[in-house]
């Protein structure tokens, strides 16, 4: 029997789900909840990168805009899309990460390197949208 979020059925809508985290740890366990009610399930790697994306991408979110205002996460059978929206309008920037371990610097260069697409738009109503796409 397939769970509703089941999507090796062409004619089944894509699976999706949202929530508002309050840390990235939230993050990780709703994004790894997703992963566990898709079917067929992702290979392990795939929900390892899916876990590392949605981390990152949460992480920068609070620590640069004071929030996460939904995470949304989606899946058909070929993507999983993570889609981070937050309250500010300043796109993630790429800057030499600290190898002192002090100031950061890694996330983003993580991100545009384990998705298969990244994209930061405007989110109606001010702020923006951060969309990455992983394949399944």
């Amino acid at each position: 029997m397939h769970h509703p979020l089941a999507t090796d059925d062409p004619s089944t809508p894509p699976a999706r789900d949202l929530c508002s985290p309050g840390t990235a740890a939230d993050a990780r366990d709703f994004a790894r909840s997703f992963a566990d009610l898709l079917h067929p399930a992702p290979a392990a790697r795939t929900t390892q990168n899916l876990l590392l994306l949605v981390s990152e991408l949460v992480t920068n979110a609070l620590r640069h805009a004071g929030a996460v205002t939904a995470l949304r996460l989606t899946a058909d059978q070929d993507t999983i899309r993570i889609r981070v929206e937050d309250a500010s309008p300043a796109r993630p920037t790429e800057r030499s990460p600290d190898l002192t371990g002090r100031d950061g610097g890694f996330g983003w260069p993580l991100v545009c390197a384990l998705a298969r697409e990244v994209t930061v738009g405007p989110r109606p109503g001010g702020g923006k949208i951060v969309q990455a796409a992983l394949a399944r």
